[in-house]
């Protein structure tokens, strides 16, 4: 009886070993598995197992080249550009260009006078095209009735990625008068620009008639995008004859 007990015994606590173990082992498998990501090949695009960047490095793929990726370290957001057009036609320097797109939109007051300086240059550059004396062909009130001070301070101050949550989203609207209320993809905010630069008070100012240069406009058409499609939207690629 006294041999039954201790054989007995001996059982349950290999029993109790073995379940602990069963445990253990199940619980690092739940833990494991949800956090390991899995190397699936050096080719794949993607930044998995041990690599250092984006197929590279690491214990199995080769080293990664410097202008390879690398996601290392603390990400922030830089560029908060929303109307890249206005930095590229006021933009006096690269620096000043990522200056302002790096900026918040809160400080962007700085830029006024850089932008308005550039309009007024614009303007003594076309009187010597057009060969007359440059104090005689200045900035007049647009079609929004802005002078140059108002125009600049609004092209530098506001993001043109807004919203209207009470009415129509507009770059911008003639009939309506609204303007800078959001964009369609279909609105050609390149020459909306140009006509409030170099329009004038009916936005005809400077359209190629009466011997002056074309200015109101950069001729570029919507072409054959379809914008009711998905992205990206491309026109019908070119054939050679």
């Amino acid at each position: 009886m006294k041999n039954y007990k201790i054989k007995s015994y001996k059982s349950n606590v290999f029993f109790v070993f073995m379940l602990i173990a069963l445990i253990f082992i199940q619980c690092k498998d739940d833990d494991d598995n949800g956090n390991v990501i899995e190397l699936i090949s050096c080719d794949d695009g993607i930044q998995n197992g041990d690599e250092d960047g984006i197929d590279c490095g690491g214990s199995v793929c080769p080293p990664c080249q410097d202008y390879q990726l690398n996601f290392d370290g603390n990400f922030v957001q830089e560029d908060i550009a929303g109307r890249p057009g206005v930095n590229i036609i006021f933009g006096i320097t690269d620096l000043s260009k990522n200056n302002f797109n790096v900026s918040e939109v809160a400080n962007r007051t700085i830029f006024q006078e850089d932008f308005q300086e550039v309009i007024e240059n614009y303007y003594d550059i076309y009187a010597i095209s057009l060969d007359i004396p440059a104090d005689e062909l200045n900035y007049e009130n647009n079609i929004l009735n802005w002078n140059a001070e108002t125009f600049t301070t609004i092209m530098s101050n506001y993001d043109a990625l807004q919203v209207a949550p009470d009415g129509p989203t507009t770059y911008y609207n003639a009939t309506n008068n609204l303007v800078f209320t959001g964009r369609y993809l279909s609105d050609d905010v390149m020459d909306f620009t140009l006509k409030l630069m170099f329009g004038g008070v009916d936005g005809t100012r400077f359209d190629g008639n009466n011997d002056t240069p074309q200015l109101t406009t950069d001729a570029v058409g919507l072409g054959d995008r379809d914008f009711t499609l998905s992205f990206p939207y491309l026109e019908v690629p070119l054939t050679l004859e």
